[in-house]
């Protein structure tokens, strides 16, 4: 999966895990899981279901990268293969 198609499913899910968020409105770097204000139990809904989505495994040791709109990207994009 390229960079751009993991930061767009990414913001799909985003508004999928956290009713009324708008993905759109977050800047590339925001943390996203202060901005909308997201419990632990919605971050592991997101985790969940972008593991669902691409078919990667996503370590707890991973999460600090996921909390970014880039950092999310940059990782999906750097653990599967170029669609």
């Amino acid at each position: 999966m390229n960079r751009d198609a993991a930061l767009e499913l990414i913001k799909e899910v985003l508004a999928d895990v956290v009713p009324g968020a708008d993905p759109t409105a977050l800047s590339p770097e925001e943390n996203f899981r202060d901005t909308l204000e997201m419990d632990s139990l919605d971050f592991l809904n997101l985790v969940e279901a972008l593991s669902g989505r691409t078919g990667l495994p996503l370590p707890e040791a991973d999460y600090p990268s996921l909390n970014t709109l880039n950092g999310c990207a940059d990782y999906i994009a750097s653990h599967t293969s170029p669609a």
